[in-house]
């Protein structure tokens, strides 16, 4: 039989296509995973440093005790870890439901020209500094009560939230498909309802986390609240006196000349960084459950 040699076998183009999408793949992901990696480090980097220079600072009596008057050494931070909170929480309570109703009114029924200017104006609310609205709010309230409070220092932080818990309220309910709406209202259910039962309930994880990034967000201000709750070296008399916060107490102790302040500084920037990483995880846990149990 005559012989004929062989020729070695080309590569199809369909081959050559899947190697080169492989290839590729491999690409995106491995520039993927530097990013992420970049974008860790700085936030690995400022806990690290926080933590080493404000964990000195640590101590039972920074939790418990009153400021030392100054030049004194020793001392703590409880009335403004207290403080902290309560300006936190005013600016819950008076952030947060007119957020997330707007949010609704602005999915469900933002087909016109009012809820146009709603979002335009909640765009533009959250690109505004914070000294600003600061100063709006020491107009409007501080002013004419005559007096800083703790009522005006959550105003003021409570603005701030607005936009960023609108703005997310209305994305994470335009996500929940048009097929749920449809189901509900086919059943018979009104739109109110189905609205908050259906709707809001379905987007209720994503709405609770971009409410947590609002809290993260305003827990650290500090210019606002050097017009509205100022400062207090003792424990508020009530909410309508003015109230120490960590954010003042680190920006009042990082200026001064003593060292033992300095120490403080780093120790409430430590405490206030694990504040917000603490709601953080803690939001995660909770909705993640939820949706667990649904």
């Amino acid at each position: 039989p005559s012989m004929t040699p062989s020729t070695p076998a080309t590569p199809s183009p369909l081959t050559e296509r899947h190697s080169r999408r492989k290839i590729v793949d491999a690409l995106v992901r491995g520039l993927c995973l530097v990013a992420t990696v970049l974008a860790l480090i700085p936030l690995g980097l400022v806990l690290y440093y926080v933590t080493s220079r404000g964990i000195g600072g640590i101590d039972l009596a920074f939790f418990t005790e009153l400021p030392k008057p100054v030049g004194e050494e020793g001392g703590g931070m409880a009335n403004a870890l207290v403080g902290t909170l309560e300006l936190v929480g005013l600016a819950c309570v008076f952030g947060i439901p007119p957020g997330v109703l707007a949010g609704i009114y602005l999915a469900e029924f933002g087909q016109n020209r009012f809820a146009t200017l709603v979002r335009f104006s909640a765009d533009v609310m959250s690109g505004v500094p914070s000294i600003t609205v600061g100063i709006f709010v020491y107009t409007l309230i501080v002013l004419r009560t005559k007096s800083f409070s703790a009522y005006a220092g959550g105003i003021a932080l409570a603005v701030l939230m607005l936009p960023t818990v609108t703005r997310t309220t209305e994305e994470l309910l335009r996500l929940v498909p048009a097929s749920l709406r449809e189901a509900a209202l086919g059943l018979g259910v009104p739109k109110w309802r189905a609205t908050l039962q259906v709707v809001l309930r379905t987007a209720a994880p994503g709405i609770a986390t971009g409410i947590m990034l609002a809290i993260a967000r305003v827990a650290g201000e500090t210019a606002p609240l050097l017009f509205t709750a100022f400062n207090n070296s003792f424990w508020p008399a009530g909410l309508a006196q003015p109230t120490a916060s960590l954010p003042v107490q680190i920006y009042t102790y990082a200026v001064s000349p003593y060292d033992d302040w300095h120490r403080k500084a780093w120790a409430a920037a430590m405490v206030l960084v694990g504040m917000v990483l603490i709601l953080n995880i803690s939001a995660r846990l909770l909705v993640r459950h939820r949706v667990r149990i649904r």
